[in-house]
């Protein structure tokens, strides 16, 4: 009976502090570990961050057309399929023309954002980025431009920005710095991660961050400091998915996260941040094959079908079995609403600028 009762105190003291971020936008470090350590009331969790979402933006799903531009990259994190270190790899490299390309066949099929993300390939210098930011806007002028392309100086990020990119996605993946320098080699460096968030930030970009689920050495306490994080930067976008391991990384044999606690998160998020872009990502899709609809009813509101050219996007492979044909696919973007319509969300075509936002350029 008295655990009875001490277990019904803790379901009501979680539900207290839903409500209370629900209400507030913002908890104590303390109280963001006590709602990841108790998950009793997921489903009251998920109610409110859906009336949250569907208040700001209905049920409408934003697409972006991803372009997987380059899979070199001279970082060697630890939990990356494309990591230096790994000589398995199969390399490549979209040429200005092939991203182009990708671009007008998305645009024809009505896609009005485009994310360009690779790994830290030095080839795409300024100058190459620049270019093509410019002819990508000077061809589709209705449309957004993302950048995905890591760690810069403030100085780079401000040329693509003058050159006319709108968005940019570098995920923190930890606030936590011990944490973060058990995920990546000496030569990368906490500080600078979040030096380049700043910077991103004040030049004027939507910005975008995020982490991983369940990665490995995560715990409760480093994951309320990524929402405290994510409470305190009031990101644009917060791209969050599942640790998925690759064969070919010291973190091989560690468990994946889960679509559970992924979604949960996802939840918290939204509450968090009531006007984030927050995406339902691949790899949700990849570990559950109703993954995506599942990030989506839990306060997601954006999904990133693939436009890369087929032959390269099993070499784009962040983690094991990744999707890379299929319903994920740019092509495929009717069998994409259907998944949507299937849960009673409906596929928009629009750039899908955060709400309140303001074009600075």
């Amino acid at each position: 009976m008295e655990e009875k009762r001490t277990a019904e105190n803790t379901d009501r003291g979680i539900s207290a502090l839903i409500e209370k971020l629900d209400a507030r936008h913002s908890l104590e470090l303390g109280e963001y570990e006590s709602l990841i350590r108790n998950r009793t009331a997921a489903a009251l969790l998920a109610r409110k961050a859906s009336a949250v979402r569907q208040r700001i933006y209905g049920r409408d799903v934003y697409v972006r057309g991803l372009i997987e531009i380059s899979n070199i990259c001279k970082n060697d994190c630890y939990y990356c399929g494309i990591r230096r270190s790994n000589r398995a790899c199969d390399r490549y490299r979209l040429s200005e023309q092939e991203i182009l390309e990708c671009c007008a066949q998305g645009y024809a099929l009505g896609f009005r954002t485009f994310v360009l993300q690779g790994g830290e390939d030095a080839y795409f210098s300024d100058e190459v980025v620049c270019r093509l930011v410019r002819q990508i806007k000077q061809n589709h002028p209705d449309c957004a431009v993302t950048l995905s392309l890591g760690e810069r100086s403030r100085e780079s990020y401000q040329r693509m920005f003058d050159a006319g990119a709108d968005r940019y996605l570098l995920r923190h993946e930890t606030a936590d710095k011990a944490h973060y320098e058990k995920l990546h080699p000496p030569q990368m460096s906490f500080d600078n991660r979040m030096r380049c968030l700043r910077d991103l930030r004040r030049i004027g970009y939507q910005v975008g961050c995020g982490f991983m689920v369940g990665s490995p050495y995560q715990t409760a306490r480093t994951l309320a400091e990524d929402l405290k994080f994510i409470e305190e930067f009031q990101p644009d976008m917060c791209g969050i998915g599942p640790f998925v391991p690759h064969q070919a990384t010291p973190f091989a044999k560690e468990p994946a996260g889960t679509v559970e606690l992924t979604c949960y998160l996802l939840s918290l998020i939204r509450l968090i941040c009531p006007n984030v872009l927050l995406p339902s990502t691949t790899a949700l899709g990849t570990i559950d094959p109703r993954g995506r609809e599942k990030g989506i009813l839990a306060g997601a509101n954006v999904v990133m079908p693939n436009l890369s050219p087929i032959a390269v996007r099993k070499k784009y492979e962040l983690y094991d079995n990744k999707i890379c044909t299929g319903d994920e696919s740019a092509q495929c973007r009717h069998c994409l609403e259907q998944r949507m319509e299937s849960i009673d969300y409906h596929v928009v075509t629009a750039r899908g600028d955060i709400r309140g936002w303001r074009d600075p350029h």
